[in-house]
């Protein structure tokens, strides 16, 4: 008798497995395949992915090992040089999304994660997110953190109620979101902008950015309004989740 875990319920081993779970529409989180894998399946999942925000990483063969070796399922010892997770929720598309928020008559919040990778920072940002009235969230493909059992129970369940967009390109997003009608509002604290300064009750998207990195400039560069939290202690930043929580709450405060 044995207990299989969580993890693995949501882990699918094999090139046909994935390529059959991509065809019937599953949202996968990512998709790890061996380096220097090539054959017919492969370049036959590789079609699959086609024209999917499936971040993909190629890695060398102790990664899947590392994977699967404390895992009870045979399949998982069979994996063929691919192993893929399923996402702990369904992803939105951003056009759908921001159209039934303007046919509901809403004036659209979005927030736009740049690179948070950390899962629990991620939960907490949601939380935060949902509590604020966000209509949804949008998140890179590639370097974003990985939306997993950790990220929603830190998010007290908000991830299942809050929906989040995957995007490959998130330039062209924030330029659909202009096109919208939306201003991209940046937090970062290279400007001298203050957040109170911005108005938040116009239809808006806000971008945050990663502790280590910041915001891209690319994407600031791409901003209508650039702001900064105050900072009056010695300590000079604050935990991304805490920044993004402040920054909603003014736009709460005012929408009020």
């Amino acid at each position: 008798m044995y207990f299989v875990s969580m993890e693995e319920h949501n882990l699918i081993f094999g090139t046909r497995a994935v390529i059959e779970a991509l065809e019937a529409g599953k949202d996968i989180e990512k998709i790890f395949i061996q380096k220097g894998l090539s054959n017919e399946l492969y370049h036959q999942l590789r079609q699959a992915l086609r024209g999917q925000a499936v971040p993909i990483q190629i890695v060398p063969p102790e990664k899947l090992k590392r994977i699967t070796d404390t895992l009870v399922s045979p399949a998982a010892k069979n994996h063929q040089g691919v192993v893929a997770y399923l996402t702990e929720i369904t992803y939105y598309n951003t056009e759908e999304l921001l159209a039934a928020v303007f046919e509901k008559g809403r004036i659209p919040l979005v927030l736009l994660l740049d690179r948070i990778t950390d899962v629990r920072n991620f939960g907490a940002i949601a939380r935060g997110a949902e509590c604020a009235g966000v209509d949804f969230i949008i998140i890179p493909s590639r370097g974003a953190a990985q939306i997993n059992g950790d990220a929603i129970k830190t998010s007290a369940g908000a991830l299942h109620r809050l929906k989040v967009c995957r995007e490959d390109n998130l330039k062209t997003t924030l330029e659909f979101l202009k096109e919208g009608g939306l201003q991209i509002v940046s937090c970062h604290e290279k400007t001298d902008n203050l957040i109170y300064a911005a108005d938040f009750t116009k239809p808006t998207a806000i971008i945050m950015g990663s502790e280590e990195n910041g915001i891209s400039n690319e994407y600031i560069k791409r901003s209508d309004v650039e702001v900064k939290i105050p900072m009056i202690g010695k300590i000079a930043s604050l935990n991304v989740s805490v920044a993004t929580g402040i920054v909603l709450f003014e736009a709460v405060k005012q929408r009020l």
